[in-house]
């Protein structure tokens, strides 16, 4: 295993690849569609590369299974905004003031001992055994939405299905009372797509930041107004307790809301295009539902919907695999390059339902790793189960290349995925 802070050769890019000294573009619809072969290039040049996102920042780029799994668990690395540097507080697309003081302390953007404490409180609610316990629910939830889809002929399943339910999900497990899910728009799960100061889109993007934190407020107000056991009511009860301050509670029911969801819908759609890709693993899949918590683990680790982290920071100058990192420069891992690393995983790029063992970086790792996998599992498995057992002849309605892949920076995923079946089951 190399040590990170240990000097390394690596190897000029491979053909179309920019220069070490020139920043590695991350954006643009050929890399949404398919970015592995320039993070395959990227593996086999080195573990640390200079990248460049939408919003001109540059960033450092983890690549590679063991640098990506030691990254992942270096302490010097903290995941706090305060660490930023002037540069990338100037180029990076943050959020705007006063929305960032106010939904941006979350977990993900909080190191120990505040990370240790504020993740206590939610690791009950996404508990393995409770999860399991939910299942008959969450099957129901994925029944009534496969009932209201068309009869025979087809639907778009990210419209008819994966838009809807991680949030109907979510909102059981968390406890959000029905009048307010009723309310809640899905394009506020958009304000995790920010976009720069000088953007024509940042108007829109500031009005979802106003309309979430308006919402935010009526959950907090409505749970206040009648106290509840549920993992809101011990949120709003653990502020009123003096354990949060209001900003960490707001940022951590924004998490939920968001980062709860959107990467499920992302990821059931992503596994829908995998599987749409490989009929015959497809139709072994549909005979054989045993294989399901195997299969997607596998589709995971072959296309995970959170394709990149968060920024990480280091608050002196330091060494990261022989590459000097400014203090305050970005650290962002690769989570999919990581997954499809051949020293890591033998033949990287086929889809091997019985691949073990496969310890894949879907959901992170280390103290960052995501508390509500458990949940995530059992979304998958359930929505795949449904979808392929009641929609027999399931097919593309479009060509592949008609797919239009999400323009976030982090995630992966389909807007849209129009599909045929002969009937529903």
């Amino acid at each position: 295993m190399t040590d990170p802070t240990e000097p390394t050769g690596g190897c000029p890019f491979g053909h179309g690849t920019p220069t070490a000294a020139e920043p590695v573009p991350l954006f643009g619809e050929e890399y949404k569609r398919d970015p592995y072969p320039l993070y395959d290039r990227l593996r086999q040049a080195g573990p640390v590369h200079r990248v460049r996102f939408p919003s001109g920042i540059a960033a450092w780029l983890v690549t590679g299974y063991q640098a990506a799994h030691r990254t992942l668990n270096d302490p010097r690395l903290g995941k706090n905004h305060r660490l930023g540097n002037e540069n990338w507080r100037r180029l990076a697309s943050i959020m705007p003031e006063p929305q960032h003081s106010r939904l941006q302390v979350h977990l993900l953007h909080q190191d120990p001992p505040k990370h240790t404490e504020m993740r206590r409180l939610v690791l009950d609610a996404f508990a393995p055994r409770r999860i399991e316990a939910l299942r008959p629910r969450l099957q129901q939830i994925a029944d009534d939405l496969v009932d209201a889809l068309p009869a025979e002929g087809g639907a778009d399943l990210v419209q008819g299905f994966a838009a809807h339910f991680p949030f109907r999900v979510l909102a059981e497990v968390i406890g959000l009372p029905a009048h307010l899910a009723r309310r809640f728009d899905r394009d506020w799960g958009k304000v995790v797509q920010p976009v720069g100061p000088q953007d024509p889109g940042r108007p829109a993007y500031e009005g979802r930041l106003r309309g979430l934190q308006t919402y935010i407020a009526d959950v907090v107000a409505d749970k206040r107004g009648e106290p509840s056991d549920d993992l809101l009511g011990r949120l709003v009860a653990a502020q009123d307790d003096g354990q949060l301050a209001k900003e960490e509670l707001d940022s951590m029911i924004f998490q939920l809301l968001v980062a709860g969801q959107e990467p499920v819908t992302n990821q059931i759609s992503t596994m829908l295009v995998t599987l749409l890709r490989h009929p015959d693993q497809l139709a072994g899949l549909r005979e054989d539902p045993a294989l399901l918590p195997r299969a997607v683990e596998e589709l995971l680790r072959h296309d995970a919907a959170f394709e990149l982290t968060t920024w990480r920071f280091f608050a002196v100058d330091s060494e990261l695999y022989g590459t000097r990192i400014p203090a305050g420069d970005s650290v962002i891992v690769s989570l999919c390059a990581a997954n499809r690393d051949g020293e890591q995983f033998p033949d990287p790029d086929t889809l091997v339902f019985d691949r073990a063992p496969n310890a894949h970086l879907a959901f992170g790792h280390g103290i960052h790793f995501c508390p509500g996998a458990a949940l995530a599992r059992a979304e998958l498995q359930i929505a795949l189960g449904t979808l392929l057992a009641r929609l027999p002849g399931l097919r593309l309605a479009v060509g592949e290349s008609e797919l239009r892949w999400i323009p976030a920076v982090l995630a992966r995923g389909v807007d849209r995925l129009p599909v045929h079946y002969d009937r529903r089951g």
